[in-house]
Order: structure tokens, then sequence, then C-alpha cells
């Protein structure tokens, strides 16, 4: 139990760390509320578990200096700076409406897709839980599979509740004319860590 303490709390105060699945959930949630961000929050969920899963039953192939987490590295560079200017492209345009019918159906599955690329391409989470993995390498296969729950539900648990927080309606009309220059924050942040990421390859 005191393993299980320690790493549940390691995970959640990576959690806490704005990466780049924060930004996409706040800024889907600026953009269409909190209900359309749920997708974002899914597939982050998802494409974290997918990490834990091979981290925890041994897979090497996305340890750090690999050819395959190297090119994940640079898919995620890429895919930093495509959302980064994204969000500076489109700050500003939010509709703080409703979306409804068909359009928040399609909105919806294309933020979990979003969200999933994002999870996938962010090679923090790769090297996080390779690292926690070491950890429990003793551990027997059910409790393995308690803390791949686990993990799954916080991190599903912690982006809905900031999908929450920051999608409140009433919260954003009061804070309406802070919100193109909180997105342009958003992308200029995402723009940042693709830049920090494509030098810290070139210098490897």
């Amino acid at each position: 139990m005191q393993q299980f303490l320690i790493i549940a709390l390691a995970h959640f105060l990576a959690l806490l760390s704005p990466g780049p699945d924060f930004f996409l959930v706040a800024r889907t949630s600026i953009n269409g509320g909190w209900r359309l961000a749920s997708g974002a929050c899914l597939g982050i969920a998802l494409a974290n578990g997918a990490f834990i899963a091979m981290a925890f039953t041994g897979l090497s192939v996305l340890r750090e200096g690999s050819l395959l987490f190297t090119t994940l590295q640079l898919a995620g560079a890429g895919y930093l700076l495509y959302i980064g200017v994204l969000f500076l492209r489109h700050a500003g345009q939010s509709s703080l409406g409703a979306i409804a019918g068909n359009q928040a159906l399609q909105g919806w599955w294309r933020s979990l897709g979003m969200g999933l690329v994002s999870g996938i391409l962010n090679p923090k989470n790769a090297l996080f839980y390779a690292s926690l993995a070491s950890m429990v390498a003793s551990a027997s296969t059910g409790w393995k599979a308690a803390y791949a729950l686990w993990m799954f539900s916080i991190v599903l648990l912690w982006d809905l509740l900031v999908a929450v927080a920051i999608g409140n309606q009433r919260v954003l009309r009061r804070f309406a004319r802070s919100l193109p220059w909180l997105e342009r924050a958003s992308g200029v942040m995402l723009v940042v860590l693709a830049a920090a990421l494509l030098l810290h390859l070139a210098r490897g």
C-alpha cells in the first residue's frame, strides 16, 4: 500500500505540470464547452493508457535514444507547432455558445481524435511511464493492473475537472475580453515547447 501511495502521488504531481495536453483541453473547453472537451479528455486518457500498457508489459521500444522514440519526438514537435499556430490563428474566435445536434457529435469525435494524437505524440508521457514501470517491476500482475487502472482514471478525471472549470460559461463570459490573450499565450507556449524539443534533439 505504501508503494501505491508513493506512485499515485508521483503520478498526480506530474499531472499538475501544464503541458500540450492541458493546453488542448483548455482551448477546446473555451471554444466549445466542457462537453466537447470531454472528447479530448478521453483521447488523452486512452493515449496514456497505451503508454502505461507498453511500459508495464516491459516494451523498451519507447525508451529515450531508440529510433522509434526519436521519431515520436520529431512528430510530437511538429504537432506542437501545428496546434500552437492553430491557437494563434484562431485566438478570439471562440463563440462561447452551445453546439447542437450532429455538429456537436462530429465535434466530439474530432476532439477525441485530437486528444489521442496529442497524448501519443507527447514524449513526456512515454518517459514518465517508463520510469514508473521500473518502480513496479517486482509487483504482481494484479497490482500492475490496479496501478494502470488508477492512472488511467486519474488522468481522465483530472482533465475533465480542468475542462469543467475552464469551460464554465459564466466564467468564460466574465473573462471574455481576456480569452483571446489566454489563447495566444497558450499558442506561444506550445510553439516554445516545440522549439525546445527540436533544440534538445539537435543537441543530442
